[in-house]
């Protein structure tokens, strides 16, 4: 059984977390990095572990680790050696793993809920170019030379032996198809793959989300399917068009609804995350199993979601 099976097994939603990087910057650290929140792997690592927690009292079922834009050659860039980089990538899942277990240890935080997942966070490619290009999906590379570039990291991350793997804010079926490709050299392991969106149709890179999704259909190792860091206005008819093709439970984590400037690497314009928890609620009632949220969402947002499901 799927560690995502059991949980929807028990309860309507599956809750996963929010934001990480600007979880961190509205703590206060500076993530304008190429390597963004993946830097406090290196630099202060208590403050990846305590943005871990935050969510997990706020009652996300699932945290995602900080490795999504950590890579050998990210780190590498900084003058890491492949060993020390191979250590940074898998710390990322021992924190959350180890946050988590002491979060179950006390047996409060069980009430009405399952032991939280650790999902293993895998970006796109785009992530390590720090460019922005996650958001446009142009990378003009073949199934094999992406495959090339995920290989390593997808195996170092699996070797830490997180519960599953969060393939998101994919651009490009092309990559996704790499990346499922690639977990075939991992048949014991799941992921869930979730792309970004441009529109209420149509994935960064201008794809159809149905035609995407349908590809998804006989991929075994993909337990879920859906939509991460797209405008929240866009999620309703993005799950109409998931659920018109696929059976697989629905996984959405819009961001907050700005703009992402890869020249300044900031967010433009207001988070609209003000009733986070209604909005969720009707992703709910359109079909998504599997919710939280991305860039500019919180751990109050997710508290708010938590309302409804253990209510």
């Amino acid at each position: 059984m799927n560690p995502i099976e059991k949980i929807l097994e028990k309860q309507k939603v599956l809750i996963i977390d929010g934001a990480f990087g600007t979880e961190l910057e509205r703590k206060g650290y500076d993530i304008n990095d190429s390597l963004w929140s993946a830097k406090f792997l290196m630099e202060k690592p208590e403050a990846i572990a305590e943005v871990h927690l935050d969510y997990l009292k706020a009652g996300s079922d699932c945290i995602t680790t900080a490795s999504y834009q950590a890579s050998f050659e990210g780190f590498m860039k900084r003058g890491m050696s492949e060993e020390e980089a191979k250590e940074l990538i898998q710390s990322s899942i021992t924190i959350a793993q180890n946050v988590r277990d002491t979060f179950w240890e006390n047996e409060q935080n069980h009430l009405k809920r399952e032991k939280p997942l650790v999902a293993a966070s895998v970006g796109p490619y785009g992530a390590y170019l720090a460019d922005g290009s996650e958001f446009r999906g142009n990378y003009g590379l073949s199934v094999e030379a992406l495959m090339d570039f995920h290989r390593k990291r997808l195996t170092t991350l699996i070797e830490a032996k997180p519960d599953l793997l969060a393939c998101e804010t994919i651009p490009c079926l092309i990559e996704a198809k790499a990346l499922c490709k690639l977990l075939e050299e991992h048949p014991t392991m799941s992921a869930w793959v979730s792309f970004s969106a441009k529109d209420g149709t149509h994935i960064n890179s201008g794809e159809s989300i149905r035609e995407c999704t349908a590809f998804f259909e006989t991929q075994k190792q993909i337990v879920a399917i859906g939509i991460n860091c797209t405008a929240p206005q866009y999620i309703e008819s993005l799950i109409d068009e998931i659920k018109a093709v696929s059976s697989k439970p629905i996984i959405v984590y819009p961001n907050g609804g700005s703009t992402y400037n890869a020249l300044t690497k900031t967010w433009d314009g207001i988070s609209q995350s003000s009733s986070y928890g209604k909005m969720a609620y009707t992703w709910y009632q359109k079909g998504a199993r599997i919710i939280g949220g991305c860039c500019q969402t919180t751990p109050e947002d997710i508290a708010q979601i938590a309302q409804w499901v253990r209510a």
